[in-house]
């Protein structure tokens, strides 16, 4: 580890305390009386921060980013948010002494010398809480449930969130070790670390249950030797059954350093872990990495430390000149800010080198700084060896392991020869300090290192020779040898390569290139070496002739094969590289550097991972194969290839009359019987006969059929089989229609096919070559349980445009869905719909694809028809909303009207559904009144755009009030209350309604009136004021219940402002009709209602009020008042009379009574289907004639509705044709 500083910057006061916002942008730090933001990218400074009116002592950052703390010795703390604007400002009783922000709910805990406070955004007050001790430092837990208060007095005191105290710890040294700098490790995977720490002292074996870098949960097996663990560690199952309570107390970890000099651990519970360590200073400021793994501690020892988790110091980070007051880690960084006495800022970047060794398939690495782990690349096996101390160099060889700590190198050997054994013990330790750049161990030595020297001591610590260079020592490599006589690969910086033995004095110089060495290896011969230099070029040496052999660029590192001499891997770029011999180079993606090179396996270490990647040898054996090198073919493939690539060695070596090679390959495979390989070879020879013999005689008759079909020798092989197996023959035949097949005659191919029994590849070459009638005779010919050929035939009508034959086919095997999806494919609706009758279940096949059918070509009525008859009830209603919306916005509003009335009848429809219900009628309800008024007011869209006007000006007249009355809330799309006032103050002026039209005027004068209109209506306005401000008695509308007059322009909308009874209007001329609704009485249902007035009671004979009286002089009529009125006999008139007395609307009720003195042709009824009840009207002028549409149920006087059927052949509202028999 090394600290490289990044910048550097120097403020007036002292840094008592910093903090980094969560995303490491910027830096808040505590320098006297103000705050100083930095950019911690370059070290600029951002703003100072003035809020406090004393010395500042902490400041803490809020988890989410959004806002910041900071107390000070002027008793305040101040909020301040992420912009840097101070938002809230609250006191203690004495200075502030630390802050912390909950890391879950952002509450913010202010401690002062007495006391401390708890306070979050949600509350409008701080909660205060008294300390028995001056608090100097605080800490929340992770999961934001308690706080750790470190006290002068030496105490250590935990509360949960309400500022209880749950947790009391006591430390030995009292007030004279007052609690200066407290943590909690923010992460909790070091638990099982911990709990194996609790009872360990400085040589016992510890179990180590948790491995970070593995995937797996891994358990151990303990060895133990002179003090130093190894643990090997194997996969086991996950545990999944939930922890008891107690265990969770091992998840938070405080970190507690004291001016007692100690750092010490302890659990949530107040259990202490491990010991006390000794520090050697006054500790100032601790706090951990971001993951916990390790910790910073800086004091009066005026510099900054690293310590691992468990309190072993690594290293130091930066040595300042002044004490150091606090230092924390850049979130989720290697980077570390310091702050001093002096007011020196200082920010470091801490560079982690790997530090680990590699032996063939053994590769051993540093973990945790303190730890090593041995790892077998094949078995994938690991074993941890827990050192306790910094590992600062490894080296692995065969069965040696050397690993240097400060202070010493310890030496392991493996308990016992055995190539998986991973279990190590000590076997020496060497008790002396060394400095050295590169460390190798041998079965008997250690080599050092040491810029351009090389010494070689024994295990007891002795050195026996050294070798001095002539230039910087580049990469060191043990090559093997005897036990005590191994030799070196030596690479230097001016390009020299030696070779040096461990004991010889004398280095032998191999070769020397101009560029400096960056990694050796040498082949398994000891022939030729391979170099990778400066520029990242592999170079390839012939070790006895010193010759270049060849070159490749892009090269970091480079491995020779251990099993073949020819072959070698390098990396770099981001790919791997293999090459055989001076083939051209096998490129794949990789990433990393290759380490090792053993079989087929490559050794990559990718960052600090090392990985065994297969890589099979296909590439290299076939760079052989084309060369016809068969031997050296057949060495890769013995690397690892796979099963087609032995086949293809064998049939290549056989071509070549490389006869050895192919048997080792049928020994490998198994195949032992000569007359096979016999057979095998007089078939490459053209001895085709004798070689069939052979197979016959092995017992491989079909290896002599496959022959000769294979050379189109059909006859000879009919004359092989001879009369045999049928099946044979038919195969045979087959055989011979895929070759007729291949050779361009299809028509011989189908017909060998038919009578092999395959009509599945005569079906399909007919389909091909369009032979319609073929495939038609093929088809009447299967069996309909055949069903799959059959379906291919079915397939190929239908390519070939035959949908008749396609349709034939699909009846044959009774496939009626098929068939009905040919009929909508081919859009042959008749056919469709006639079989869609006959299987109902077919319905939303055919109809939906009907409907979209006719969307896509613009018939979208039909199609909306055709969705509400196949149950698509959505559809059609999407599809009359669009028709709906277009209508409008082309200004077609009879088609909008009818539209919205076919809207309101599919919403009717829906209702049925009770879940729907409520929401549906009301949907009808809005559609049926949207209907109304589009109806209405197409004909004043058509009197102000059209030259010309087609209706009667007491139309217009009666439209243009219906649509006022009916327009109290909101203007629906397209309606223009300016057109309608128009039409209003136009019509009324030529009625003789003067003052409703001068009322129309005014109201226009409130609107936007476009300029067409502008000129006519400032004149009206002003030819109106001559006109007498009065009404023509005959406009005015009359009320058919409480015969009252109503006004014109009635504020009440379309009912009357006495008895508020709705008016029933004309759907043609918009006059109020002499209609007058009545409702059942409770207890009579519909069809009884029906039936009591068609009963048509008898009615009173009416007897006339007058009277003649003749005398001879003279002839007199007399009013007879004692005769009864006639209303008096008809009950119905009788309930008409009632006088409102109130602003509530009260409907006519009638009794069974009532409903038998009705006449059936005085009454009409609206038989709304359900959940909708009927409606009943009454005639009060029976001799009026009023005839009521039987689909939209709209009220017409009867000569009007017989005009306009006439007109349009249908029903001027909801278009029902006059031959429609009904809804």
């Amino acid at each position: 580890m090394r600290a490289v500083l990044t910048w550097r910057d120097k403020a007036e006061q002292c840094i008592y305390d910093l903090a980094f916002k969560p995303d490491g942008t910027q830096l808040i730090l505590a320098a006297g009386n103000r705050l100083l933001v930095y950019d911690t990218s370059d070290g600029t400074l951002l703003q100072p921060l003035k809020g406090h009116k004393d010395t500042v002592y902490c400041v803490a950052y809020a988890k989410d980013g959004k806002r910041f703390a900071s107390g000070s010795a002027d008793k305040s703390v101040i909020i301040w948010t992420s912009k840097l604007e101070g938002i809230l400002k609250y006191t203690h009783n004495d200075s502030i002494q630390c802050v912390s922000y909950n890391p879950v709910t952002h509450q913010l805990a202010s401690c002062s010398s007495s006391d401390f406070g708890l306070w979050s955004p949600e509350q409008k007050s701080v909660s205060k809480h008294k300390s028995s001790s001056k608090i100097t430092c605080c800490s929340w837990t992770n999961d934001g449930q308690y706080l750790a208060l470190g006290m002068f007095n030496g105490i250590i005191s935990i509360r949960n969130k309400n500022g209880e105290e749950k947790v009391k710890i006591e430390r030995p040294g009292g007030s004279l070790s007052p609690v200066w700098s407290i943590s909690w490790n923010p992460s909790s995977r070091w638990e099982s670390f911990w709990m194996n720490r609790e009872n360990e002292d400085a040589e016992e074996v510890t179990v180590n249950r948790y491995f970070q870098e593995i995937p797996s949960t891994l358990k151990s097996a303990v060895y133990s030797s002179q003090g130093s663990e190894a643990e090997e560690e194997e996969p086991e199952e996950e545990d999944d059954s939930p922890r008891d309570g107690n265990s969770e107390e091992h998840n938070d970890i405080l970190a507690v350093a004291d001016w007692g000099q100690k750092l010490s651990f302890y659990q949530l519970s107040g259990k202490q872990i491990g010991k006390d360590r000794s520090l050697n200073f006054d500790p100032c400021c601790i706090s951990y990495f971001t993951k916990g793994e390790y910790i910073l501690l800086g004091g009066s020892d005026k510099q900054v430390s690293l310590f691992t988790k468990d309190g072993v110091q690594l290293g130091t980070v930066g040595e300042q000149n002044s004490w150091v007051w606090t230092c924390k880690v850049k979130p989720d960084s290697n980077y570390v800010v310091v702050g001093c006495q002096d007011g020196t800022i200082s920010f470091y970047q801490l560079i982690f080198s790997t530090v680990h060794g590699l032996y063939k398939d053994r590769y051993a690495y540093r973990d945790s700084m303190t730890d090593v782990i041995v790892q077998h690349l094949i078995t994938e096996q690991k074993v941890r060896i827990k050192c306790k101390e910094l590992v600062k160099k490894i080296a692995i060889y065969k069965n040696r392991l050397a690993i240097q700590l400060p202070e010493k190198i310890l030496i392991y050997e493996l308990y016992s020869d055995d190539s998986s054994d991973m279990h190590y013990r000590v076997k020496e330790k060497i008790v002396k300090k060394f400095e050295c750049n590169l460390l190798v161990v041998c079965a008997d030595h250690i080599i050092l290192c040491q810029e351009k020297r090389l010494q070689c001591l024994s295990f007891g610590g002795v050195k026996e020779r050294e070798w001095q260079m002539e230039s910087l020592i580049r990469y060191i490599k043990v090559i093997g040898g005897p036990p005590g006589r191994e030799g070196l690969l030596v690479g230097l910086k001016n390009g020299q390569i030696l070779k040096i033995f461990v004991d010889n004095l004398f280095a032998i110089v191999l070769l020397k290139q101009a560029t400096a060495v960056r990694c050796l290896d040498m082949s398994a011969s000891r022939n030729k070496l391979a170099v990778v230099d400066e520029n990242d070029t592999c170079l390839v040496y012939d070790i006895h002739t010193k010759e270049l052999l060849f070159q490749e660029p892009n090269a970091n590192s480079v491995a020779w094969n251990t099993q073949c001499e020819d072959m070698l891997c390098f990396s770099g770029g981001g790919y791997l590289n293999i090459k055989a011999s001076t083939f051209p180079v096998h490129q794949q993606k990789l990433q990393g550097f290759v380490v090792g090179y053993n079989g087929s396996k490559i050794f990559c270490l990718h960052v600090f991972s090392m990985s065994a990647v297969e890589v099979p040898q296909s590439a290299p054996m076939y760079q052989y194969l084309d060369r016809k090198m068969f031997k050296e073919a057949y060495q890769i493939a013995c690397l690892g290839v796979t099963d087609t690539d032995w086949r293809e060695l064998a049939m290549e070596a056989l071509e070549g009359l490389e006869f050895e090679t192919a048997k080792k390959e049928r020994k490998k495979r198994g195949e032992t019987n000569n007359d096979l390989f016999l057979a095998d070879v007089f078939a490459y020879q053209g001895k085709f006969h004798e070689a069939a013999k052979l197979y016959k005689r092995s017992g491989h008759e079909t290896l002599a059929l496959d022959m000769y079909t294979d050379l189109r020798m059909f006859e000879y092989a009919k004359d092989f089989l001879g009369s045999g197996d049928p099946k044979e023959t038919k195969m045979l035949i087959t055989k011979q229609a895929d070759w007729a097949r291949n050779i361009n005659e299809p028509k011989a191919a189908v017909e060998m096919y038919i009578s092999a029994g395959e009509h599945v590849k005569a079906i399909e070459i007919s389909g091909d070559h369009g032979w319609v009638d073929m495939l038609i005779d093929i088809a009447r010919k299967l069996d309909r349980a055949e069903r799959e050929p059959l379906l291919m035939c079915a397939h190929y009508f239908k390519k070939l445009s035959n949908p008749a034959y396609a349709a034939e086919t699909y009846l044959k095997i009774g496939d009626l869905k098929s068939l009905v999806q040919l009929h909508v494919e081919t859009q042959r609706w008749d056919e469709a719909f006639a079989l869609g009758e006959k299987h109902p279940e077919f319905k939303d096949d055919i109809y939906v694809p009907y409907a979209q059918w006719l969307a896509e070509n613009d018939r979208f009525e039909e199609a909306q028809k055709a969705f509400h008859k196949a149950g698509r009830q959505g559809a059609a209603v999407r599809v009359l909303e669009q028709l709906t919306h277009n209508a409008v916005v082309e200004s077609r509003f009879s088609d909008a009207a009818y539209y919205y009335w076919m809207l309101s009848m599919q919403c009717l429809d829906i209702a049925q559904d009770p879940a729907q219900k409520d929401a549906m009628l009301g949907k009808f309800h809005h559609f049926q009144h949207l209907a109304e008024l589009y109806h209405g007011y197409h004909a004043i869209q058509r009197y102000t755009e059209e030259p010309f006007s087609f209706h009667l000006p007491e139309t217009l007249f009666n439209i243009s009030r219906f649509l006022l009355h009916s327009l109290t809330k909101d203007t629906p799309l397209g309606i223009s209350k300016v057109n309608t006032l128009f039409t209003l103050a136009k019509q009324s002026k030529a009625l003789g309604a003067y003052r409703l039209a001068r009322q129309a005027y005014d109201k226009l004068q409130g609107l936007h009136i476009p300029a067409r209109f502008q000129k006519s209506i400032e004149l009206g306005s002003l030819t109106i004021r001559s006109k007498p401000f009065h009404d023509s008695e005959e406009l005015v509308p009359l009320c058919y219940r409480c015969s009252t007059n109503n006004p014109l322009l009635n504020n009440l909308g379309n009912v009357c402002i006495n008895c508020r009874q709705p008016f029933v209007f004309s759907a043609s001329s918009y006059e109020v009709l002499h209609l007058v609704e009545f409702y059942l009485e409770d207890g009579i249902t519909d069809e009884e209602a029906v039936a009591l007035i068609d009963l048509e009671a008898p009615r009173h004979k009416r007897e006339s009020k007058w009277q003649e009286i003749t005398s001879s002089n003279a002839q007199t009529l007399r009013l007879d008042e004692t005769v009864d009125s006639p209303g008096d006999d008809d009950p119905f008139t009788a309930k008409l009379s009632f006088e409102q007395g109130g602003s509530e609307f009260v409907p006519v009720v009638v009794s069974r009574s009532v409903l038998r003195s009705m006449s059936r042709r005085d009454v009409l009824i609206k038989r709304w289907p359900p959940p909708l009840q009927w409606q009943y009207f009454r005639s009060l002028l029976p001799d009026a004639s009023i005839t009521m549409c039987p689909s939209c149920f709209q009220m017409f006087h009867s000569e009007d509705y017989e005009l306009l059927v006439l007109q349009h052949t249908c029903c001027p509202y909801c278009r029902r044709r006059i031959d429609d028999p009904g809804p």
